[in-house]
């Protein structure tokens, strides 16, 4: 089969892909809670959990929406779930501890400030992909509706390297969502007539997450996926050579 030709529109999720996500297997790590809970309890909680309802804008930062997050990460159920699937896979080993007891105010604040800084290998690679300018450049984000004047002092710099930014909490749906792959397509594709680059399909988008869910929803779509691991960016951005033909990886000296 021959190679694919670049894609025409490059799709990139913001958290975990142009900006890290370390910061819930930092809290895991720092209370001894076995890596993948929190997330595991996040996405168990789908659709209706209270992470899904405040990224799609049904709720507000509030103590209503901690309290039931909290209620969340710490349901007994799931984590007897959780452990018995760890425990098969040989992650975790011995008697069952209690359900781990979750600061999820302070763990949410540590998530939003970490996430604020761009990634080292993403970023250089998204703005020179921006400078290039034959691609249209898109942000699919699951976003949080923050107060107005929470972030007002924060940079737009990372906002600003987009033709399309789609935040989910802003158009009341969030990835997996096929509906907002194709909101995404409608917007890269009318960017791209904009500019005179002719009409962007779904083959021709490439999507970055770093969620295996997400990605499989993009790829249901007819999108291409790259997905990018935690701690693993320069891996991707090599990647993400190879499948756009740009060099974005500058060799460092050997020593």
């Amino acid at each position: 089969m021959p190679p694919l030709p670049p894609p025409k529109a490059l799709l990139f999720d913001i958290g975990g892909v142009v900006s890290p996500f370390q910061a819930i297997l930092d809290y895991e790590l720092a209370h001894a809670i076995p890596p993948g809970w929190v997330n595991f309890s996040i996405q168990r909680a789908a659709p209706t959990g209270a992470w899904q309802r405040l990224e799609r804008g049904e709720a507000v930062l509030d103590a209503t929406f901690f309290a039931a997050f909290k209620s969340e990460l710490e349901n007994p159920a799931l984590w007897d779930e959780f452990w018995l699937q760890q425990s098969k896979l040989g992650k975790v080993h011995g008697a069952k501890p209690p359900t781990p007891s979750i600061a999820a105010r302070d763990m949410f604040w540590e998530m939003m400030r970490v996430s604020r800084r761009p990634d080292p290998w993403m970023y250089p690679a998204l703005k020179a992909l921006r400078a290039l300018g034959k691609f249209v450049m898109g942000a699919l984000s699951n976003t949080i509706p923050f107060h107005e004047g929470v972030h007002a002092g924060d940079s737009t710099a990372i906002r600003d390297r987009f033709d399309v930014f789609i935040s989910s909490a802003h158009v009341g749906l969030r990835k997996p969502d096929a509906r907002i792959y194709e909101l995404a397509l409608s917007e890269l594709d009318r960017e791209s007539r904009r500019r005179g680059l002719g009409p962007v399909g779904m083959g021709d988008v490439l999507f970055l997450d770093d969620i295996g869910s997400n990605l499989k929803g993009a790829r249901a779509c007819g999108m291409r996926t790259l997905r990018v691991v935690l701690g693993e960016t320069e891996r991707a951005v090599r990647e993400l050579e190879g499948l756009t033909g740009v060099r974005l990886v500058e060799e460092r000296a050997k020593l």
